[in-house]
């Protein structure tokens, strides 16, 4: 099936006694026991709504099985404290998200874990690994500079060498790009963006092999992240229209992008879909659309990120990103506001960018409420 096909119809558990065309909500979280091999519990990962969503994932992945989080950090933190332990080492790229970030330098050394940050090149990813490293993990795009990575030769480096890889997929969604196509070990996403699209969820979700789904759900069991079935319900109701949110907001980003670009008021714009963009070519060959992320600094002496963001009408300056509704955030104030000042400059990351998340409004009014609030 086609990606938009897969989005509405994989993984939809069908009631035989009453036929609805939805998967039912199993409100349940006590299963009968006896004469079953395999009972359903939420913390063990494996409820009806768990697998039906699980299910439609593996669909749009291409991935055996999968795990769903309360959180995408909790997908994040879970899978990789499944993969590595004690006296492992972890290369991660500097710009991978604040949270991500924050994770590991708050919480590895806890773990006996060491790890590294590195730019967003694959050459400098294989040049920082050592003998002990047994994890990669990386973004393509980054958040926030939409920083395009070299996936096939991240994952084929590191399948010789016998080392796990692990991509955030958040910005590109399931139906933007499909790392484990392209060699990638584990997909993580924060299913609150696109996933859910409609800023009223928090979950998360992790998509591989059997074998690497079978180690990580070992860890999450005893971590407990799992996620309820009214939730599972709304994200898999949710993820029916994914495709089609995603096509009209990657399309509104280009028209944003194109605009933005032009503005002699608007310094670089990050986006893949420009040509102009340094990662264009290689965004180009590893997704199928550009998404609907982008960042940029201001070119104006006289106005500050801050009072841009107050002067807009339509687009909101909120935290978050990939609902229905443009949502814009000063990155060095909310998603990466955990990393040190000196962090956020090695990895580019200054106090004047500013981060959009297209939604699916009309772009003419997207690019009136811009434009009012560049040149009010």
């Amino acid at each position: 099936m086609q990606k938009a096909t897969q989005c509405v119809h994989a993984g939809t558990q069908l009631d035989p006694q009453t036929r609805g065309v939805n998967t039912p909500i199993y409100t349940s979280s006590s299963f009968e026991y006896l004469d079953r091999d395999d009972c359903p519990y939420p913390r063990a990962f494996n409820t009806p709504n768990q697998k039906a969503v699980v299910d439609k994932l593996c669909e749009l992945e291409g991935a055996e099985d999968g795990l769903l989080f309360s959180s995408g950090m909790a997908a994040v933190s879970t899978a990789t404290l499944g993969l590595v332990s004690p006296g492992d080492h972890v290369v991660m790229l500097d710009q991978l998200y604040g949270g991500t970030h924050a994770f590991a330098t708050e919480e590895f050394a806890r773990f006996g874990i060491d790890f590294c940050f590195v730019e967003t090149d694959a050459d400098a990813v294989i040049a920082a690994v050592t003998p002990k490293t047994r994890l990669i993990m990386i973004e393509s795009p980054t958040n926030p500079l939409l920083q395009i990575i070299d996936i096939r030769k991240v994952a084929d480096f590191a399948t010789g060498r016998g080392i796990t890889t692990l991509m955030d997929n958040t910005f590109a969604s399931p139906v933007g790009q499909n790392p484990l196509a392209l060699g990638i070990d584990v997909v993580v996403h924060s299913g609150t963006k696109y996933l859910g699209g409609h800023s009223d969820l928090c979950c998360g979700a992790v998509l591989s092999s059997r074998a690497i789904t079978e180690r990580i759900r070992a860890t999450a069991r005893n971590f407990g992240g799992s996620l309820n079935a009214i939730t599972c319900y709304l994200l898999e109701r949710s993820m029916k229209t994914l495709s089609l949110r995603f096509e009209r907001q990657s399309a509104n980003a280009l028209a944003v992008a194109q605009f933005l670009a032009a503005h002699p008021l608007v310094g670089p714009v990050n986006y893949p879909g420009l040509p102009e963009f340094s990662g264009h070519a290689l965004a180009r060959s590893q997704m199928s659309h550009f998404g609907a992320m982008m960042s940029f600094e201001l070119n104006c002496a006289s106005m500050t990120a801050s009072q841009f963001l107050r002067r807009l009408r339509l687009i909101t300056p909120a935290l978050s990103l990939g609902g229905i509704e443009s949502l814009i955030c000063c990155p060095a104030e909310t998603s990466h506001e955990r990393m040190s000042p000196q962090e956020r400059q090695r990895a580019g990351i200054t106090d004047s960018l500013v981060r959009l998340s297209v939604g699916i409004e009309d772009e003419r009014d997207l690019i009136d409420d811009l434009s009012q609030a560049l040149e009010s």
